[in-house]
């Protein structure tokens, strides 16, 4: 069995595939027309992907038989013409569940802290601590968490270390399981927005949850609340939010954003948001440590070596 890994994987992955005896071929620069080429003239059965785009020309220009994603989502592999070719998805959900926690708690702290500002102030010699000291301070404020998979969950402990309550919603949280983590339930999502200082979103991105921070919800927010969003950028409407920044004095912590560049390298990047006072961002590095790329090259592994012995995926996904 030959596997491409087509983005950078980080250790023991490979190695791991190699001593199963899986053929691996590794070529982290491949994209577009060039990753269908190598599909098609490495004659590849499992095509491993980061952040690299699976498109139907590359589903189609080859014998593939699995797409694992190293990595949460699926937003950026054809799903529908992987299906119609019976070629099995598989994902890693998570494996850097605690890197995206703690990033979003980061983006918390600055927001409530002006830690971005202050570092700009310093950075040019302006000194103002007066402006600086009136943060609110998240001790007994509470975390509204939309979304309980790996990552929502991974939030609940940290929020408590810091003495904040914690409100839920998502579609599969049951009473039972929220008795069962410690949270207090909200039917819907605005019923969390309404009754949180800080909402924090981790919701995989599909037609259901595209847009779920919409307007009607951000008005729910209480004045001055925090919005913190490490998901997918699509699941918040951005012109709403930008409406709500202006006019009711809401504070944003993003990891994503819409017209993030296609590179992980150094490019230009421009967002009307991060030029609003209160919204601050960091690069989509959410689960971007060494521990998380780690964990996840090995669940990536594990996947497609119960693939090559069984037949089966680990972790697969249904496909329509």
């Amino acid at each position: 069995m030959k596997a491409l890994l087509a983005d950078r994987i980080a250790d023991p992955g490979a190695e791991m595939l190699r001593e199963a005896g899986i053929e691996v071929i590794s070529d982290p620069n491949l994209s577009g027309d060039a990753l269908a080429a190598a599909t098609a003239e490495t004659g590849a059965d499992v095509l491993v992907v980061r952040s690299t785009r699976v498109t139907a020309d590359t589903l189609r220009a080859g014998r593939l038989k699995l797409v694992v994603r190293a990595g949460a989502g699926l937003d950026t592999i054809d799903v529908a013409t992987a299906a119609e070719l019976g070629v099995r998805v598989a994902n890693c959900p998570g494996s850097n569940a605690a890197a995206v926690a703690e990033l979003a708690f980061g983006l918390l702290i600055a927001l409530d802290r002006h830690i971005a500002d202050n570092v700009a102030d310093l950075r040019v010699g302006r000194w103002n601590k007066q402006g600086y000291s009136k943060a609110r301070g998240l001790r007994g404020s509470t975390l509204g968490l939309l979304g309980t998979g790996a990552t929502g969950r991974a939030m609940i402990p940290i929020a408590r270390a810091f003495g904040m309550e914690v409100i839920a919603w998502s579609r599969s949280l049951s009473p039972a399981l929220a008795s069962e983590l410690g949270v207090d339930r909200r039917a819907r999502a605005v019923e969390v927005a309404r009754d949180a200082d800080v909402v924090s979103v981790h919701v995989a991105l599909t037609a259901d949850t595209r847009h779920l921070v919409n307007a009607a919800l951000l008005s729910a927010m209480r004045p001055g609340g925090y919005l913190i969003n490490t998901s997918r950028a699509e699941v918040v409407d951005e012109g709403a939010l930008a409406e709500a920044v202006r006019s009711k004095g809401l504070r944003a912590g993003l990891d994503v954003f819409e017209g993030e560049p296609p590179t992980p390298m150094p490019s230009p990047v421009s967002n009307a948001l991060f030029g609003l006072p209160g919204v601050i961002g960091t690069h989509h590095i959410g689960g971007a440590t060494a521990q998380a790329h780690r964990a996840v090259a090995e669940e990536m592994a594990r996947a497609v070596i119960e693939f090559a012995l069984t037949g089966r995926a680990g972790n697969p996904v249904e496909l329509l």
